[in-house]
């Protein structure tokens, strides 16, 4: 019998791209704009799609840049590489979803100005430090921890899973310009540089009820040195959470390109957390990245079932933690261990299961994608999940279900090419850029 060679054709924005995954062929010829690739796409069935798409993702070098820590990560009971692990993201479920890369977020609350806050935030801080250190201490044979961006493809190519470093709020810097070098030492390479409040650096996009809208109108003084030092060092400039004053002063202030770590297109979801078209626009003209958040409220405005509000009052009232975002209710979360507060927070996502709001899916997420791509191009998009902190997205709730991002692109018509950039590329150059414009300014001092 004479055996046959199927070759797929696989469409292009611009060209033809050939694969060994049969029936394929059923592609037009010709095909140029998003609209026909979609389509083509419909035409194909389900199960091709999904083919094509596990391809491209097993391919990819796919990067996730934010994901919530606390305290007990990796300790004794919180095996990062055990099936049993309830995190969002873990070694095992970064496995199973081929999600080869991720930003660790050393992640603390907004304080009053205090020396006594800033102090205690720095200490909770390198307790998180230590414990990223300490999984990949543990898991050697599993992942190594990238300090810069030909690391993130060394390891890669070395067959591990890449761990990474970022800072959520600058809080923890305190007064102290020469921390930050401190952080970079100890493999931090972004900073978000404010959270939920204004601090010493910046303002943000979610004062609480306690604070003015506006202190700085941007960046305080402070916060001008802060992004210079990042500058100097070597650090993305993060502009997840500040306002919109901040972000649009501290891309005019950095030499190197800005990220937005976890954020999403309020043209699709009006979200205070959510990045303007001129925002984007300034965005790319810094020649950085703004990375897709999956956290459902971001995405999607829903509505909240009977029961739900009662259900999340009766867990703050168990964990002492008051109503509202103000003053009060931070200082409640930082008097909880952090074991306390990964308790909550995962009751608190339980509540999607037990009273379940107006479905948010991966369709949803890839609109916010669609949107950014419309407006500056797919050179500065990706992904920045904010899981552990967050979620809800119906198809992308864990890293187990990275793959589902990858098959909704290829249904919109994305390209091999393109997707690559979205799952890690654009990030990459991003951080390049920033560690040669660090170079070019260590060079003239």
């Amino acid at each position: 019998m004479t055996k046959h060679r199927v070759i797929s054709v696989v469409f292009s924005r611009d060209r033809f791209v050939f694969l060994a995954i049969p029936a394929l062929v059923l592609f037009l010829s010709g095909c140029s704009s998003t609209s026909t690739l979609q389509r083509a796409a419909k035409t194909v069935p389900e199960a091709e799609l999904k083919a094509l798409a596990g391809g491209i993702h097993e391919r990819a070098l796919t990067m996730d840049t934010h994901d919530d820590i606390s305290g007990n990560f990796g300790a004794e009971g919180d095996d990062e590489a055990s099936p049993e692990n309830k995190r969002q993201v873990t070694l095992y479920k970064m496995k199973k979803g081929g999600l080869d890369a991720e930003f660790f977020a050393v992640f603390t609350s907004v304080g009053d100005r205090s020396s006594a806050s800033y102090e205690a935030a720095y200490k909770t801080a390198n307790t998180l430090f230590g414990a990223i250190q300490r999984v990949a201490a543990r898991h050697a044979d599993l992942v190594e921890i990238a300090y810069a961006a030909e690391d993130v493809v060394r390891i890669h190519k070395s067959g591990k899973l890449v761990a990474c470093i970022g800072m959520e709020n600058g809080y923890p810097i305190g007064t102290d310009i020469l921390r930050v070098k401190e952080f970079y030492d100890k493999g931090t390479r972004y900073i978000t540089l404010t959270h939920s409040g204004h601090n010493q650096i910046c303002d943000s996009s979610t004062p609480p009820g306690d604070q003015p809208k506006e202190e700085y109108g941007g960046l305080s003084e402070f916060g001008k040195q802060v992004v210079r030092e990042m500058n100097r060092l070597g650090m993305m400039v993060d502009v997840s959470h500040t306002s919109k004053k901040a972000t649009l002063a501290a891309i005019a202030l950095s030499k190197a390109p800005v990220i937005a770590s976890h954020s999403g297109a309020s043209a699709i979801n009006q979200h205070p957390r959510n990045l303007d078209d001129e925002s984007l626009l300034a965005i790319k003209n810094s020649r950085g990245v703004v990375q897709v958040v999956s956290l459902a409220d971001y995405i999607k405005t829903r509505v909240d079932p009977p029961g739900r509000l009662a259900a999340q009052d009766s867990i703050r009232r168990e964990y002492g933690i008051p109503e509202g975002r103000g003053d009060a209710a931070r200082k409640a979360m930082q008097a909880l261990s952090q074991d306390q507060r990964t308790k909550f927070r995962e009751k608190i996502r339980e509540l999607d299961t037990k009273y379940p709001r107006s479905p948010v899916t991966v369709q949803d997420m890839v609109d916010h994608i669609d949107h950014i791509v419309k407006v500056i191009g797919v050179d500065h998009v990706g992904i920045g999940t904010d899981f552990d902190g967050g979620g809800g997205v119906i198809g992308f709730n864990d890293a187990s279900e990275a793959i589902n991002i990858t098959t909704e692109l290829v249904k919109r018509g994305y390209t091999e090419e393109e997707i690559d950039k979205i799952w890690g590329g654009n990030l990459l150059r991003v951080w390049k850029e920033v560690e040669r414009v660090a170079k070019e300014i260590q060079a003239t001092r």
